[in-house]
């Protein structure tokens, strides 16, 4: 039975989410379609500038992001004090960059009151998740069947949304995004990894020695304003960059010491680290963190325990 998205995604709870969506049959339909032998590859690039640009429209921020031959990956944060603080101008305009000024035009038909609930409205649609990937989706899909000249859906149904429930689930989650074209054999190192942040931050940092600025910074940038990942890039270069060389067969490795610390700060064992970047969709559900948030999540919900509690009691350190 499909859960309803209220109980998948509870700002309230957490702001990070990983989401996830798949081409329709999941056909090749952003890569080379092995059926009919045709290239679609450049509409990866059209997925990480819409994924991009609304990032810079909506109030969230993008941790982590991959793009495949027929599904993509997110990891983002949603924040709501940014929402807040825009004045109803501000509202507006982000609101016409993704339909055009036709809204402005009908607020001065309504009353004050009428207006001012409008705004309310848009201001929420802002910082919701799944108005986020309505707005990447739709237009996609439209680009994507206008060039094939060709009708119906392009995206397979729902997209997925696992809730981050600490800082663990968060560096999981954008590892297992960053690893994807390394899983999948498409690229053998994280710095070849197109289509991915993890080839974005490198690139950016050799070249202009310094992060991008559509991502989310980590801890050690002096951005005063926003909001950080409470890790190190270091840290998290290097925990990536041995966690693929496990994955893969013709390099086989071990957490090296110098990971210990980062690992022991987000009370994961290292074989639990592993268990988790390498089974993040297939062992969970639409929850990721330690087990006792987990039963709290599920009790805020009044749902059953989330696909996971398990693996989850076996990832995370007892405190």
């Amino acid at each position: 039975m499909t859960t309803a998205r209220a109980a998948q995604i509870d700002y309230a709870t957490t702001a990070y989410y990983h989401l996830m969506n798949r081409c329709v049959r999941r056909s090749y339909l952003c890569g080379m379609d092995k059926d009919t032998g045709k290239d679609y590859s450049h509409r990866k690039q059209w997925l990480v500038d819409r994924i991009k640009q609304l990032a810079s429209i909506f109030s969230v921020h993008i941790c982590a992001y991959a793009v495949m031959s027929n599904h993509y990956h997110i990891v983002l944060y949603v924040n709501l004090e940014m929402a807040k603080n825009w004045s109803d101008e501000e509202v507006l305009a982000r609101w016409t960059q993704l339909f055009g000024p036709s809204t402005a035009k009908q607020l001065t038909k309504f009353s004050l009151e009428l207006a001012q609930e409008k705004l309310a409205e848009l201001r929420a649609r802002l910082s919701s998740l799944s108005w986020y990937m309505r707005c990447l989706n739709e237009p996609i899909a439209r680009r994507a069947n206008l060039e094939d000249d060709l009708d119906g859906r392009f995206w397979q149904g729902r997209f997925k949304s696992q809730a981050l429930l600490d800082e663990g689930a968060v560096l999981s989650a954008m590892a297992y995004v960053d690893l994807n074209p390394i899983r999948a054999k498409l690229a053998d190192i994280p710095e070849n990894s197109e289509f991915t942040s993890i080839y974005e931050r490198i690139h950016s940092a050799l070249e202009h020695e310094k992060q991008p600025e559509n991502l989310m910074p980590f801890s050690n940038e002096t951005d005063p304003i926003l909001p950080k990942l409470n890790f190190s890039f270091k840290a998290y270069l290097e925990l990536v960059e041995t966690t693929g060389r496990i994955f893969r067969e013709d390099k086989p490795g071990r957490i090296l010491d110098y990971h210990e610390a980062i690992l022991s700060r987000l009370n994961l064992t290292a074989s639990g680290w592993l268990k988790i970047a390498r089974n993040l969709e297939t062992e969970f559900c639409y929850v990721l963190g330690q087990g006792v948030k987990f039963k709290n999540f599920a009790k805020t919900h009044r749902i059953r325990l989330p696909k996971g509690m398990k693996t989850a009691l076996s990832c995370y350190r007892l405190k």
